[in-house]
């Protein structure tokens, strides 16, 4: 039955009473209740589900793998189908499971499915033995499985003795009455289905032991009471007292475990297992009555130590931990010989390597209480081709050794030093053979693994001597800890490692800080803190290398147990150096270097007491804010040395603590700067954010030719996407190498070449299509690489009047100190964003810009002092874009810098416009161009453009890779024309100043002869004869006849394509302009110059920059 949907309804009616579900409906309904949703769930509860689910177990149009589900549903949900209550309905689940075993043939698997879901259900909804229902339950089951040595269905009736199995578990005693019946078919099961019978027999026999049935006059083989029908006895119900087991039942009990000891040969290892556990159980409930037994154990199951499966190895270590009485000491030294020698046998997988070494250090009998984890030492050593995981195991088990031989060792009361002294040697041979393994973590990447298990050892061995304490160690455990000579040899090691491999100083500083997080060994990680202060700084050289020990200074700093004397001076003498070494190329790492020596003087003023660090900290400052070549850092060094100077002890540790705390404060742009936390910005709203545009004014160096107030913006065809088509155009073209995951492009279509029939191409075709590749191989694939850039030169400038009257300050007048009395900016930061597709816009830093001073005509302003566009008032800075397509924008700035008082100021500037004019590029030139040949290879580009970009069907179906990526692009060009009534010389003149390093070609003796003497363009192809521009007699752009409709001339002969017809007879010649646009477009001027008017015709392979060439070209002249 299909499912009915409605618009008023959320979810579809089910089906009526009387109809059964379709395979289909089912399976929806299968997914409503396994999908968690309630809703989904409820809409078929009013139906009963339970009756249609088990009439379909009978349906023939049902398949077997859909009746398994159903029953798994039944299984999961039945606490939503049996109502109002399991028991009440119970019996139709009983019910179908004797139709589907009795009348339907064949079909095990169902069958076994039912069974395992009846009997699942009976023990989870069932709160209470009801004899009522689980009597014919067991009755069914018992029915299959009373057919021993049946071949057919053997495996169903092993599925049937773990039912009863499961059930007995969950009601003990259940197969009491039944056991003597279990016992003979156990003895007469010949299949593998006698593993399932000897785990049933084992499990009814606990029970009986455990419970206290042994007391019974009766044999407990008792086969008087049938086994169908079945009567659960009475002790399901009312448990009998435990009491003395008669000697009748006592000698039943070991008949049962001599055959049950036989069987094992027959077992898998989880059967041996679960096998071994039930035994167990026995002996120990009747240890007392049956001491032998547990030596029998011993003896029959000791040889599985040596098997190849973890499982069986298991099982050994079971009986131990349960019967250690029973195993003598050379069995137990059998057992730790083994399960020490496991880990180095390579023949055994990981996981039985890994397990024996956990086994042996969670064993206390035999790791310490038998002293045998000490003597064989030397199994645990790492192998040198050992799994990682293996060594980081073994070198655990050397730390419980070498903890365990020191503990001893200080246990002793023996006066004998030698003894002692050689104690600590082994300690120590331990600790330094054991890291032989993985000594390469000196030379691999802090971040390597190996470095991982090294320190993780470190910390194990370290650890070891003393165990973790809530509140802390003890006093007499931390003596120890601290003259343990793991210690002592440890932070050895460590400034050792510190001083001669910087790569492992983070690693170090992380190892201190897991010590100190801990509550238990805090002061161990002060002490090496103290030992690193006394034993490593006077070790380290003077040098910018020392930038590589900050992470341990910060946390020398951090301690205010250390002495904080060495570290200043030390800091003192690099400061020095990065003065005196300062050079061109040393300017950003002397501010990075001093902007974190400055952070670990913070931390010294916040950890420490004033008068503690003050001479210290005092020198190092004052000599930073007066000579330390970065600007940013002697600002900041003056702000803090002033604060030390003036502010008490506490008040500075809170203006310090609590600066992060204040609504106006903004985060830090460098993560070791001084302040962490800057200082307070002004209380600035929306509006005053913006205001600082009137006073700080951000302008192009060079204004834009056409003062563009608009933008085209092209609207995404498919929902979602922000590219436009044109960046769809990149292709990647599929090859057997796959290209990687993460693009640096979104909506990036791939394709894949079909394969063509060959077409036929003439030379010219062909020479056409080579120098069109030949180019296209030299532009990058933004995609992969770098793409193409501009830069925008700008000028930066503020004026100081407006800004004093914003923020308090008094205005400058000019005078002969004008320039000490003019506000400054420090640390300027101007961020750009732009909705315009040029990619990530750099930020631009200045480091210092004077404000402009007020120019009135009452000012005497001296000629030293003269403001002028490239004077000391200006800052030039370059906005450089990467467009994903050449179209004019906006771009909004923010400018964030600090005044002299050491507040930050920050909000929006002018945006700044972006023409198309500042698209132009001139084509990349290939490598293997000669110098003499450049002009040629420009003029075989533009006709190959050109030709591309016209109406020929030539290169359409064409595909062009661009350089450094698998990306391929096609040409689809569009053309347009443009009359300009401007004189020759005027246009003459615009060209050479805009377009001069575009221009390729200039045909025509009279325009040759003007553009040649003026000598501004140069390096160009010179075409004066004058039969390249063939006349024809109409004059008129397009040809006009009264007995032919007027129609455009499509089709144009070879030389006329190159070079159109003249407008006037008295044409002076042709400019041909080639311009390249970003990142991979071409736009096309080919400009026949006349005495009264100038015809631009434009060819472009990118037509929505056509609706900004025409405004353009008007701008150029006029």
């Amino acid at each position: 039955m299909e499912k009915q949907t409605s618009d008023k309804s959320p979810y579809p009616q089910g089906p009526a009473p009387a109809q059964q579900l379709s395979p289909q409906d089912w399976e929806t309904l299968i997914d409503d209740f396994q999908s968690g949703i309630p809703s989904r769930r409820m809409r078929w509860l009013p139906f009963p589900l339970l009756d249609f689910t088990l009439s379909s177990l009978f349906r023939k149009d049902i398949p077997v793998s859909l009746k398994a589900q159903l029953l798994l549903f039944l299984e999961d949900s039945f606490d939503l189908l049996f109502r109002p209550s399991p028991s009440s309905s119970f019996h139709l689940l009983l019910d179908s499971l004797r139709s589907l075993l009795i009348q339907y043939p064949g079909e095990f698997s169902l069958k076994e499915q039912a069974m395992i879901s009846t009997t699942s259900i009976a023990i989870a909804a069932l709160d209470s033995p009801s004899p009522h229902l689980i009597d014919p339950l067991t009755e069914l089951l018992l029915s299959v499985a009373n057919r021993p040595n049946h071949g057919p269905d053997r495996h169903m009736r092993s599925v049937a003795c773990e039912c009863l199995r499961e059930l007995e578990l969950a009601y003990p005693l259940l197969l009491s009455d039944a056991v003597g019946h279990i016992w003979f078919l156990a003895q007469t099961e010949r299949t593998h289905a006698a593993q399932s019978y000897a785990l049933l027999l084992a499990t009814a026999v606990a029970s009986i032991a455990r419970h206290g049935l042994l007391s019974s006059p009766s044999s407990i083989l008792s086969t008087s009471v049938t086994l169908v029908p079945f009567n659960s006895s009475s002790a399901v119900i009312s448990p009998r007292v435990s009491s003395e087991p008669t000697d009748l039942n006592l000698r039943e009990l070991r008949r049962i475990v001599a055959f049950l000891l036989e069987r094992p040969q027959a077992l898998t290892p989880c059967a041996t297992m679960e096998l071994v556990s039930v035994l167990v159980s026995i002996v120990g409930a009747l240890e007392r009555h049956m001491p032998a037994v547990a030596a029998l154990l011993k003896v029959q199951f000791s040889c599985l130590l040596y098997c190849y499966d973890p499982i069986l190895c298991h099982v050994v270590l079971m009986l131990y931990s349960r019967f250690s009485d029973a195993f003598s000491g050379d069995d137990e030294l059998g057992i730790f010989t083994r399960l020490a020698n496991t880990p180095n046998e390579t023949q055994q997988t990981l996981v039985f390597r890994l397990l024996a070494i956990h086994w042996l250090l969670g064993s206390s009998q035999l790791a310490r209480e038998k002293g045998f984890l000490s003597s064989l030492a030397h199994c645990l050593y790492p192998l040198v081709f050992d799994p990682l995981a293996l060594k980081a195991a073994k070198l655990d088990a050397l730390a419980v050794v070498a903890a365990h031989t020191g503990r001893i060792q200080s246990e002793r009361d023996t006066p004998n030093h030698e003894r002692k002294k050689a104690g600590s040697a082994t300690v120590v041979k331990l600790f330094y053979d054991g890291l032989v393994c993985v000594s390469a973590f000196k030379w691999l990447p802090p971040w390597s693994t190996e470095t991982s298990v090294a320190f993780r050892s470190f910390h194990r061995f370290l650890i070891g001597v003393a165990p973790h304490y809530v509140s802390g160690l003890p006093d007499d455990e931390l003596h120890a800890v601290f003259d343990s000579s793991i210690f002592q040899n440890l932070q050895d090691m460590l400034v050792e490692l510190a001083s001669t491999h910087r790569g492992l100083v983070p690693v170090i500083a992380f190892f201190v800080d897991r010590l100190m997080g801990c509550n238990g060994h805090q002061l161990v990680g002060e002490r090496l803190l103290q030992t690193l202060d006394e034993k490593l700084l006077p070790k380290l050289y003077n040098g910018f290398l020392l930038g590589s020990y900050f992470p341990i200074f910060e946390r020398i700093a951090r301690n205010d147990t250390i002495p904080p004397c060495g570290l200043l001076q030390l800091l003192t003498k690099y400061m020095l150096y990065l003065t005196v070494n300062h050079g061109s190329e040393s300017g950003l790492r002397s501010w990075s270097q001093g902007s974190k020596v400055l952070g670990i003087c913070r931390t010294m003023l916040v950890h420490h007491r004033s008068s503690r660090v003050f001479l210290s900290l005092s020198h190092l400052l004052s000599s930073a804010s007066q000579s330390f070549p970065d600007l940013e850092v002697r600002d900041s060094a003056r702000i803090c040395l002033r604060m030390l100077l003036c502010i008490p002890g506490k008040k500075l540790k809170t203006i310090i603590n609590f600066g992060g705390q204040l609504p106006g404060v903004s985060p830090s742009t460098h993560p070791a700067s001084l302040f962490q936390v800057p200082l307070p910005r002004y209380p600035q709203d929306a509006n005053k954010r913006s205001s600082i545009s009137a006073f700080i004014h951000l302008e192009r160096a060079i204004s834009p030719l056409v003062k563009q107030s608009w933008s085209l913006t092209l609207p995404s065809i498919e929902t979602g996407k922000s590219e436009t088509s044109y960046s769809k155009e990149i292709k990647d073209v599929l090859t057997p190498s796959t290209a990687p995951d993460g693009e640096a492009d979104v909506s990036i279509d791939r394709i894949s070449l079909q394969e063509e029939a060959l077409r036929v191409i003439d030379s010219k075709v062909a020479e056409t299509l080579r120098v069109l590749r030949r180019h296209f191989a030299c532009i990058p694939d933004y995609r992969c690489m770098p793409g193409t850039k501009i830069g925008i030169p700008c000028l930066l400038r503020f004026e100081a009047g407006l800004f004093n009257q914003v923020s308090g300050f008094d205005s400058p007048t000019m005078s002969s100190n004008l320039v000490d009395n003019l506000p400054a900016l420090y640390a300027i930061v101007i961020t750009f964003k732009s909705t315009a597709k040029y990619g990530s816009i750099p930020a631009c830093h200045v480091p210092f810009l004077l404000g402009e001073p007020s120019k009135t005509g009452l000012d005497v302003i001296p000629i030293e002092c003269e403001v002028q566009e490239n004077s000391c008032f200006r800052a030039s800075i370059v906005v450089e874009l990467e467009p994903r397509e050449p179209m004019p924008g906006l771009i909004d700035a923010e400018l964030t810098a600090n005044i002299e008082n050491g507040q930050i100021i920050s909000g929006l500037l002018q945006s700044i416009t972006v023409g198309i004019e500042d698209m132009f590029l001139k084509a990349g030139l290939p490598s293997d161009v000669a110098d003499d040949k450049v002009p040629q290879y420009y003029l075989d580009l533009f006709h190959a453009l050109w030709e591309a970009c016209g109406s020929s069907a030539n290169t359409e179906r064409e595909t062009f890779p661009l350089h450094g990526g698998k990306g391929a692009v096609a040409i689809y060009g569009t053309r347009s024309v443009k009359l300009l009534d401007v004189s020759p010389n005027s246009l003459i003149s615009a060209t050479e100043q805009y377009l001069a390093p575009f221009v390729v070609s200039v045909a025509g003796q009279p325009l040759v002869n003007i553009v040649g003497s003026n000598g501004v363009i140069k390096n160009v192809i010179w075409e004066d004869d004058s039969a390249v521009f063939p006349v024809k007699e109409s004059k008129a752009l397009v040809q006009f006849l009264e007995s032919e409709p007027l129609q455009l001339e499509y089709t144009q002969d070879e030389i006329a394509l190159w070079y159109p017809p003249e407008t006037c007879k008295r044409n002076l010649g042709t400019f041909l302009v080639l311009i390249f646009l970003p990142p991979r477009f071409h736009l096309l001027f080919q400009m026949e110059v006349g005495n009264i008017s100038t015809l631009v015709r434009i060819r472009t392979d990118h037509w929505p920059c056509l609706a900004y060439v025409d405004e353009y070209l008007e701008s150029l002249v006029t």
